[in-house]
């Protein structure tokens, strides 16, 4: 798909209704423009939160630990760390 924007006086533009529906663009979602040397790339910003989660989700199954396996092992970590930084209290 091929489309034509004009770039207003404050340097906004108005992406078409056929775009924001196709791909379900809403008010208030956030972009990047990446510059290759005069093409410019449009990008969504997507939350890193729930992309992070998934690859931590992800790495769990496959190296075989349950939840509870890894939040015990989050929790040996955290009393390692604290011991290293504050010294056996």
């Amino acid at each position: 798909m091929e489309v034509t924007v004009q770039i207003r006086q404050r340097g906004n533009f108005t992406l078409p209704s056929e775009l924001r529906e196709r791909y379900q663009i809403e008010p208030g979602d956030t972009f990047r423009i990446i510059d290759l040397d005069g093409i410019f790339v449009l990008t969504p910003m997507v939350p890193m939160v729930p992309e992070l989660a998934r690859e931590i989700e992800q790495a769990r199954i496959e190296a075989g630990l349950d939840t509870a396996e890894l939040l015990r092992a989050l929790r040996e970590e955290r009393v390692r760390y604290v011991a290293e930084i504050y010294g056996d209290e």
